[in-house]
């Protein structure tokens, strides 16, 4: 992985953008369509989401994708 800090930074983003739409890693991977362990995995930074992975997040959060990806990365230097 290239840029570890940056994907552990959207992962929390990922999760707080989850638990204000008030939904389980279960819930938001049904309306993705995904697997709970690929929602865990990306939350935890131990998967890099494809484009399409994010595409259908973003759509299961009603957001639209430059909001998903619009995250602080602060630490994404170390």
């Amino acid at each position: 992985m290239k840029n570890p800090a940056t994907i552990r930074a959207f992962g929390v983003h990922l999760r707080a953008l989850r638990l204000q739409k008030g939904l389980s890693q279960q819930a938001l991977a049904d309306e993705a369509d995904l697997s709970r362990p690929t929602i865990q995995r990306v939350e935890t930074a131990h998967l890099c989401a494809s484009l399409d992975v994010l595409t259908s997040i973003a759509r299961a959060l009603q957001v639209p994708l430059r909001e998903l990806l619009d995250f602080p990365e602060a630490d994404a230097q170390s």
